[in-house]
């Protein structure tokens, strides 16, 4: 496990690290996850092992700290990630980012271009205020206290189902509203924007059981390659492994 100071006063992101050659692949989960969980079952695949491997918590998640007085907004997540990937000599590296991270990826990809050579993303947030289906909106209708001190943080926990509960009772209640909040307030220019406007190799995959990506056209004119990935969900890096697996790989 390595990690490095993201706040200035002493709080840490945590990441844990297998060797191999460059360019490095860097995990990073989704809202309430954490990255081995999600990840490493994909990573040490025939086809994606030997490289160099990251797997990075966000701060408020899995083995990161959680200070109380963090924003945990996307910018803020995304400049933690940063400190992540310099701490560890890090340039052009591949991403590969679920769900709310990422939205976060692509904020760094943006803020920091020599970062990221490739963006991999699996059901990334492109766009604020998402449906009340989604569990970041289901998380920040209740107000940060509530949430935190009134039993919001509960009652969510027994809506999710028990696998996104197990990651997600691991996250700091007071990060996991901050970051859902930040996640539906979205960016300026939003996540969708900012990734047509990348350089950088993207993929965008998307769960045959979630429907039709919106906006896809505008992906794809733009460069991005959205591909879906067939007879999965959200999760589509358990669903479909082979799939998700083939496209980390490039060779979809």
């Amino acid at each position: 496990m390595r990690q490095a100071e993201f706040d200035g006063n002493g709080s840490q992101i945590r990441w844990t690290e297998a060797a191999g050659a460059e360019p490095a692949r860097v995990y990073v989960h989704g809202l309430g996850a954490a990255s081995t969980v999600y990840h490493a079952h994909l990573a040490a695949r025939p086809e994606l092992a030997g490289r160099r491997t990251l797997f990075v918590d966000l701060p408020g998640h899995g083995i990161s700290d959680r200070p109380a007085d963090f924003g945990y907004t996307l910018e803020d997540h995304a400049d933690a990630l940063a400190v992540a990937l310099d701490a560890a000599h890090l340039t052009g590296a591949e991403l590969v980012a679920h769900s709310m991270g990422g939205a976060v990826a692509i904020v760094l990809a943006h803020r920091r271009p020599e970062l990221v050579s490739r963006l991999v993303l699996e059901e990334a947030n492109l766009d604020p205020y998402p449906p009340l289906t989604a569990g970041s909106s289901g998380i920040a209708s209740y107000d940060e206290d509530d949430y935190v001190e009134n039993g919001g943080h509960a009652r969510v926990l027994a809506k999710v189902g028990p696998s996104w509960a197990a990651t997600m009772r691991l996250a700091d209640p007071r990060a996991l509203h901050r970051t859902a909040t930040g996640l539906s307030r979205g960016t300026n220019p939003t996540m969708r924007r900012m990734l047509e406007e990348l350089t950088a190799d993207r993929v965008y995959l998307q769960g045959e059981l979630s429907g039709e990506l919106p906006g896809s056209e505008g992906l794809e004119a733009a460069g991005v390659r959205v591909v879906t990935v067939p007879g999965a969900g959200h999760n589509v890096m358990f669903d479909n492994p082979d799939a998700v697996a083939a496209e980390i790989a490039g060779r979809g």
